[in-house]
């Protein structure tokens, strides 16, 4: 998905893109062999990949639909979806609305985690001022030590 031609003028090598994004240079040449661009990355006479500001805009929302759990599978689509231009907007929506679902899902179940965790800890810190484990759960009770 390359093209060579007129480079965006305030356009990026690979390794300036990979630091702005946080994604490697290998990732960012995964991103591109996978379809996972909004569009197509233009390529100097060398053959060396040039990004603009809408490709870096792009990758960062990608990002952040990686780190928000999306498959690639859907990131796939999306991008697809994107690349196709207008008239696929429902399409696009009923995508994202099903992974902020499954995020927000994800979210509620972290906030119990994070509720036993705190629980935990305020026991443990109780203890430990204390000086004593007494009365912290010791799975060694009633087992028999020589």
């Amino acid at each position: 998905m390359a093209t060579t031609g007129p480079l965006p003028s305030a356009s990026l090598g690979i390794g300036e893109v990979a630091e702005r994004t946080g994604l490697s240079v290998h990732a960012l040449r995964f991103y591109e062999r996978e379809g996972l661009l909004a569009g197509p990355v233009h390529r100097t006479a060398g053959g060396r990949r040039r990004y603009s500001a809408a490709d870096v805009e792009w990758l960062g929302i990608c990002v952040r639909l990686r780190e928000s759990g999306m498959p690639l599978a859907g990131l796939k689509r999306f991008a697809a979806l994107v690349r196709q231009g207008p008239g696929n907007e429902a399409e696009r929506l009923r995508l994202l609305d099903a992974h902020q679902r499954r995020v927000e899902d994800r979210i509620r179940a972290l906030e119990e985690c994070r509720s036993i965790i705190a629980r935990k800890v305020g026991v443990y810190a109780e203890h430990v001022a204390r000086g004593t484990a007494a009365g912290v759960w010791d799975p060694t009770v009633g087992v028999d030590r020589p």
